[in-house]
């Protein structure tokens, strides 16, 4: 279950999706992730879904790999569908007992569903197509106006990037103690909620204290390297933008335009 989790994962293969500027991609995830919540129609997610496709495909990753990451979202995704299935007012189609599906439910549960599950995907590509290095610096890049008041950009960059790659090694860690306390016969599977909680509490507190551990461990590392933030840091491998990110944003502004007058449109 845990290694189904994608999210902060990087994927080396090559393609032109991976060739691409970071600061592209991260700006393509925010339009599409955007672009999904002001569409209102089933043209308007064919369209996003076609469009997610395509990237799907020119990124090189294979389609199982990216959607197992949906496995770990199944439990969310359910209980978003059923929140808007049943607790959604307006004409009820099907009533039993107090429980009552309305025709709004039901059209927003399936919205829900598609946003969410097209909102991991999206997000999944971004980090499997870029390495934590790249988000870092294509992040920095584009949030270096904020320096002007006296955001402190570089720290922010560095404190999300190591946020992402500690998601894959800190859910390693888990699969391991997790498998060492399964060897002792702990059960985090059947029994009450209760119960199942008080299992939880033998493979917390490892997990926690190795979390502390690694986090002491890298901040030692970057004080011998003598690491004191973003001022007068030089880059060993500048971004410059190449002619395919240029048609990359033109393809992306087309994209959030058609997304925009798709959203408009009643059907």
């Amino acid at each position: 279950m845990l290694r189904d989790i994608t999210l902060g994962q990087y994927y080396r293969t090559e393609s032109i999706i991976h060739r691409l500027d970071p600061r592209v991609k991260i700006v393509g995830t925010f339009v599409f992730l955007i672009a999904i919540f002001m569409v209102n129609n089933a043209l308007g997610y064919v369209i996003a879904g076609l469009f997610l496709a395509m990237n799907i495909k020119l990124s090189n990753v294979p389609v199982k790999f990216i959607f197992r990451g949906m496995k770990s979202i199944f439990f969310l995704l359910m209980i978003s569908v059923l929140f808007n299935l049943f607790l959604t007012p307006g004409d009820p189609i099907i009533t039993i007992w107090k429980i009552k599906i309305t025709d709004e439910g039901l059209k927003l549960a399936v919205k829900m569903a598609i946003r969410l599950v097209f909102l991991i995907t999206g997000s999944s590509l971004m980090t499997l197509t870029t390495t934590p290095n790249n988000l870092t610096d294509g992040l920095e890049s584009l949030l270096n106006p904020l320096k002007l008041v006296h955001v402190p950009v570089h720290e922010i960059s560095m404190m999300m990037s190591i946020a992402l790659r500690f998601i894959p090694i800190l859910l390693e860690e888990t699969d391991k103690i997790m498998k060492a306390q399964m060897a002792r016969c702990a059960d985090f599977e059947t029994g009450s909620i209760i119960k199942r909680a008080k299992n939880m509490v033998p493979l917390l507190v490892p997990l926690f204290i190795s979390a502390f551990r690694r986090a002491m461990d890298l901040a030692m590392a970057m004080e011998a390297r003598c690491y004191r933030g973003g001022e007068g840091r030089t880059k060993m491998k500048p971004l410059f933008y190449q002619k395919r990110d240029r048609i990359a944003y033109i393809v992306l502004v087309l994209f959030l335009i058609m997304c925009v007058v798709i959203g408009r449109m009643k059907f």
